[in-house]
């Protein structure tokens, strides 16, 4: 699997400086960092609704689907500030074995 994100933030490294005109995730870098959060922002609002869908009987191909575009669109917000899925899961593994009430204490202090 992080082959598939390792992959991923190639591409999206590379397109932070590709002409806008030339892919979809270039464009998204020149518009800025308010465009992105505002794709991030739909994409987990269809996440949230795929969701409830899923609960309600729907099917789970529509939440996985969603949930895709918010890690994509989640992906180009990190690389656009210099970030990539390494960060997260670094931080995701400090986390691992620590209790969640352990790690939001410990966020308070």
């Amino acid at each position: 699997m992080s082959d598939v994100l390792d992959q991923l933030a190639q591409v999206l490294e590379q397109r932070r400086s590709a002409a806008a005109d030339t892919s979809y995730v270039a464009s998204l870098h020149k518009a800025g960092l308010d465009k992105i959060l505002k794709k991030v922002g739909e994409e987990s609002a269809e996440t949230i609704i795929a969701a409830k869908g899923c609960e309600a009987g729907g099917t789970t191909s529509d939440l996985v689907y969603e949930t895709a575009d918010l890690w994509f669109h989640s992906l180009v917000m990190l690389s656009h500030l210099g970030l990539s899925h390494n960060d997260v899961l670094a931080e995701l593994e400090r986390r691992f074995g620590l209790s969640g009430i352990e790690e939001k204490a410990s966020r308070s202090l």
